[in-house]
């Protein structure tokens, strides 16, 4: 397979994003979730076709990035998709929020599953709603999984959706369709809404295949709703460009509520760039996925060898290490330490969760293996020092 090479440091520094501005130039910058790899070409190319031609106006809709997605998720992720059963809107989050806001009323409670990405936390409170904590189970030495009879007794109490992150941000754990199933039965048991944020499924090992939630049963199409974009897979994240999509009348009733100006907060750029993803992009991100598994690995060795008692477990999914630096006596949150002393900037762990992320931080590994591996020195050097 023919890797994605990421781009060298001075060239990443003429970019103006928040990973590249956040942060002093002495600084590696690993806490936000963007890759270093180039632009693939057809989203480029589509994009630079875009300024020559000055199309720079309201999107024409959702129908063009739904059918490019169509084909996309059933190609590549043995997803079928109805376009007519899909709305954008401008990202993830905003989706999350708005499809929250019509399947809960003010206060109720809603599902998260620590460690968790920290916007999950605001994303509830926006939509007027309680955040109800069921931790995951396990653990970076045994593997984690979903706590389904925690999930179940928090529908008893009063719960009323779930946030679901298939696959899940920080510890890149893939849910098999069994899992998945059995979360829908619990599910429609309380007549309850699964909200699926699966914008990190295309970054799926191809070892562990990631299961889209609306593909596992009539139930999870009953009682569900998907959230998906290109912005993670393809890097594209401030082009604003994502994706609704229901499989039920029943789910369609609360996507058509969604207020008319949602749709029209996905930006064109966004759209021009989903659909060239979604239509050209494959061969990319194969060599991007071939690059990650490199680089996965690599953590674990350098991990091994450098930084002796941090656990850390490869994940199947995302670019994204969880790590547990306890072992270095760093505090409750190592990430603070490592910006001071290692001049590395990680995620911030309790941000995850105030408990499950107590002396954890999360690293990006979508970049070189050299400043992956510089990364690890300056944090073991911290240590010894």
């Amino acid at each position: 397979m023919q890797r994605i090479a990421a781009e060298p440091l001075d060239a990443l520094r003429t970019r103006t994003s928040a990973k590249w501005r956040l942060y002093p130039a002495d600084v590696l910058p690993l806490p936000v979730a963007e890759m270093d790899y180039p632009l693939a070409e057809p989203i480029a190319a589509a994009l630079h076709a875009a300024i020559d031609r000055s199309d720079t106006g309201y999107t024409n809709g959702s129908l063009p990035v739904a059918e490019a997605f169509q084909d996309f998720a059933s190609t590549r992720l043995g997803w079928e998709v109805d376009p007519a059963r899909v709305t954008c809107t401008a990202d993830v989050s905003m989706g999350i929020v708005e499809v929250l806001r019509r399947v809960t009323t003010p206060g109720d409670g809603v599902i998260i599953t620590p460690p968790i990405y920290p916007p999950f936390f605001d994303l509830v409170a926006e939509a007027s709603c309680a955040v109800v904590e069921v931790p995951m189970l396990g653990g970076i030495d045994e593997g984690w999984a979903l706590d389904l009879d925690g999930i179940d007794a928090a529908f008893a109490a009063g719960a009323r959706a779930m946030v679901l992150c298939n696959p899940h941000n920080p510890i890149g754990l893939v849910p098999d369709a069994s899992t998945l199933a059995a979360l829908a039965e619990i599910a429609a048991r309380h007549d309850a809404t699964i909200v699926a944020d699966e914008v990190h499924g295309p970054l799926a090992q191809p070892a562990t295949p990631y299961t889209p939630f609306l593909t596992v049963s009539e139930t999870a199409r009953e009682h569900g709703i998907a959230i998906t974009s290109a912005s993670k897979s393809f890097n594209i994240a401030g082009l604003k460009s994502a994706l609704v999509v229901t499989a039920s009348e029943r789910a369609d009733r609360v996507r058509q509520q969604l207020p008319y100006e949602v749709e029209w907060r996905m930006g064109q750029f966004g759209a021009i760039a989903s659909i060239a993803a979604f239509r050209e992009g494959g061969p990319w991100l194969d060599g991007v996925l071939a690059s990650l598994d490199d680089n996965r690995r690599l953590l674990a060795d350098l991990i091994a060898d450098e930084l002796p008692g941090v656990r850390y477990r490869i994940p199947d999914a995302t670019y994204l290490a969880w790590l547990d630096l306890s072992a270095l006596g760093w505090g409750d949150d190592p990430a603070a330490y490592a910006l001071e002393h290692a001049k590395v900037a990680l995620a911030i762990g309790p941000t995850f969760g105030a408990t499950v992320g107590r002396g954890h931080a999360r690293l990006n590994f979508a970049c070189t293996p050299e400043v992956l591996s510089e990364a690890i020195t300056r944090l073991a050097d911290a240590r010894i020092g």
